[in-house]
Formats: structure tokens, C-alpha cells, sequence
């Protein structure tokens, strides 16, 4: 891990963070990313998404919603999207993002943030695991609901 640093998603990243690559079987997890972008057109007051870069080059994207209003509790504070790209996965790169991801959610009063995803072995639950998340319920889909609580 040399540089690594947040910036808004822009013209100028975009198309590096829609080429991000996936290792073997994690497509199977995650939507394509134009479709995480698209929230920002939808919710742009609600949305925050940022492009990791390690100096000069995107290694990945983080895409969160904060919507206090939001008519289910999950969805208030919630985590919609991480993406490291393939070559960049283990080290660190995700935990950056999702460090900075509980500071935002610290400014602006939240006490935690959700994450929501399709459990299995290939999937994403031992990253968030090990990143501080914890199950505490299920969706009607039979995804998990986990949490990270965020201390002041």
C-alpha cells in the first residue's frame, strides 16, 4: 500500500473505476458498476461515492448512501458498493475504504452503517468480517444484514 487517497467519482475516473477487474466467481456478487453510479444521478444528496487511488491510479470504488429518511432503518446508513480491483485485493485497499467510509458516517452523527449482501463462501462476507461488520438480521431475500458501529 503506498498512497492511498479518496476523490469524487468524475469524468475523469469513471471509465477507470467501470474496468476495475474481479477475481474468478466474485461477478456472481456484485452488479455492474454503472448501476452504483447511477444512484448519484438519482440521490445526489444522499449519495456518497468515492474512487480510491493508490498515487495516481484508481485501485477502487466505494459507493454509500446516508438518507435519514430512508423508510427502512438498513437503508438509512448503508454501504452499497465496495470494488477493489483484482490485482490490488489483500492489501488494504478495501479496509482504507471502508475506514474512511465509518469517518463520513462519524460527521455526520451516524452511530453505524449497514451493509447488505448474499452470504457463501466466495462472497464478500469474510472481508466484511474482518473489516468490523457484524450480521444482525436478514432481508426477505434471505441476504445478510450486518453493521460496523461507528464510535464518536
Amino acid at each position: 500500500m503506498s498512497e492511498l487517497r479518496l476523490v469524487e467519482l468524475s469524468a475523469a475516473t469513471i471509465v477507470a473505476v467501470n474496468n476495475l477487474s474481479l477475481k474468478p466467481g466474485q461477478e456472481q456478487f456484485l452488479a455492474p458498476v454503472s448501476y452504483g453510479i447511477a444512484a448519484t444521478v438519482v440521490n445526489p444528496k444522499t449519495s456518497w461515492q468515492r474512487v480510491i487511488l493508490d498515487r495516481n491510479e484508481v485501485v477502487g470504488f466505494v459507493s454509500a448512501n446516508f438518507d435519514p429518511e430512508a423508510p427502512e432503518e438498513h437503508f438509512r446508513s448503508v454501504l452499497w458498493r465496495i470494488n477493489v480491483d483484482a490485482d490490488d485485493q489483500g492489501r488494504g485497499v478495501g479496509r482504507f475504504a471502508v475506514e474512511a467510509l465509518v469517518a463520513e458516517a462519524r460527521e455526520r452523527g451516524v452511530d453505524h452503517v449497514n451493509v447488505i449482501y448474499e452470504g457463501g463462501d466466495e462472497g464478500p462476507e469474510n472481508f466484511f468480517r474482518r473489516v468490523g461488520f457484524t450480521p444482525v438480521g436478514e432481508t426477505a431475500y434471505g441476504e445478510v444484514i450486518a453493521e460496523i458501529r461507528v464510535s464518536s
